[in-house]
């Protein structure tokens, strides 16, 4: 029995000792194990300089850490190689709105425009991708007018949400009426969402609704009853 127990700690040995630095990094982040993760995506990179995956793996890592510089500048490097990826502009326009979140308001007026313009090319780019157009809806609500910001841009997006997906064309245009105190407009909304998707999501906005912004705890408790039970 020992010397069996000893082949199978071998074996298990051996397989971890031929797992490649890459392989050991998607498995620290599985594990959301950030700084692991990094080291081993890191030393993949410098093995095969040019590996997209392993550059957006680092990104990816960036953001979780809210390094937004490095993120953006991972990020960059993707879209600027793969310039018809879709998703690359996605995430580079994503880094660039959080770094904008995080630095002074002067600042961030000059980083708007490259936001924006990142998140349109990826829409352009694929017209069916959802979390663009989720952050065309946020930022489009979130911008003030004279930077571009614009309601009827938000509902843009959303319209374009709905045809891709009820759930989160519902969702979506829940959002910019809950955004603009439209609550019970927003309720008719989040309810169709949740009629069609029924998921976590779905009932988590309604009931935040319910709760916090209609002050209606007796539809809350019904919520979570009929979810829960």
């Amino acid at each position: 029995m020992k010397r069996c127990m000893q082949i199978v700690f071998l074996l298990f040995s051996l397989g971890t000792m031929a797992q490649s630095d890459f392989e050991k990094g998607e498995q620290w982040f599985k594990a959301q194990k950030w700084e692991q993760a990094k080291v081993c995506f890191e030393k993949s990179l410098r093995e095969q300089p040019n590996a997209p995956k392993t550059i957006e793996y680092l990104g990816d890592i960036a953001g979780k850490q809210e390094d937004w510089d490095a993120a953006i500048d991972r990020y960059g490097t993707l879209k600027s190689r793969f310039p018809n990826n879709a998703n690359y502009w996605y995430k580079y326009g994503g880094a660039m709105g959080m770094k904008a979140k995080s630095v002074s308001k002067f600042k961030a007026l000059g980083l708007i425009d490259d936001v924006e313009a990142a998140f349109l090319k990826a829409a352009q780019l694929d017209a069916k991708h959802v979390d663009t157009r989720w952050a065309l809806v946020m930022l489009y609500l979130e911008l003030p007018g004279i930077l571009g910001g614009s309601e009827n841009k938000a509902i843009k997006y959303a319209n374009e949400l709905m045809g891709i997906s009820k759930v989160d064309g519902f969702m979506a245009k829940g959002y910019i009426d809950e955004y603009f105190k439209r609550y019970t407009k927003a309720e008719a909304h989040y309810l169709k969402a949740h009629e069609i998707g029924h998921s976590k999501t779905t009932y988590q906005k309604l009931y935040h609704l319910y709760q916090y912004k209609l002050k209606n705890t007796e539809k809350a408790r019904k919520l979570k009853e009929e979810f829960e039970g």
